[in-house]
């Protein structure tokens, strides 16, 4: 599993061992200062953009996406979907957990040739 995040970002390591621990592999960790060509490699559309870009066996994955909904994709591979992006870094979303505090509404959207559309809802 290979993941390019902003340089020194400390939510996608906590992202990233939550996707160790559920898939059993290594993750190698790129900071990468031009992470936004990775982006437009992916074919990530600018506006779900978020700290960290993870490729799994052929899926890309942008931001703090649930394990729930990483292993749904992988295991179906909707015709058209090249991933799966959490725009931003809403709180409440894996690795962005805030003690004491209860996390914000978010929405996983399915990105690829054919278009975007939400794959799954979160209440954080």
């Amino acid at each position: 599993i290979l993941m390019h995040r902003d340089p020194g970002c400390g939510c996608c390591e906590q992202w990233a061992a939550r996707v160790r621990q559920a898939f059993g592999r290594n993750v190698r960790i790129v900071d990468d200062a031009n992470r936004t060509a990775f982006q437009r490699q992916v074919g990530l559309p600018a506006n779900l953009v978020s700290c960290h870009t993870a490729i799994v066996d052929g899926i890309a994955f942008e931001g703090h996406v649930p394990i729930a909904d990483m292993r749904r994709v992988l295991a179906s591979r909707p015709k058209g979907v090249r991933g799966l992006a959490v725009a931003g870094m809403p709180i409440g979303s894996p690795g962005m957990e805030v003690p004491g505090r209860r996390g914000d509404p978010y929405v996983v959207v399915a990105f690829g040739p054919s278009g975007t559309r939400i794959f799954a809802r979160h209440q954080g």
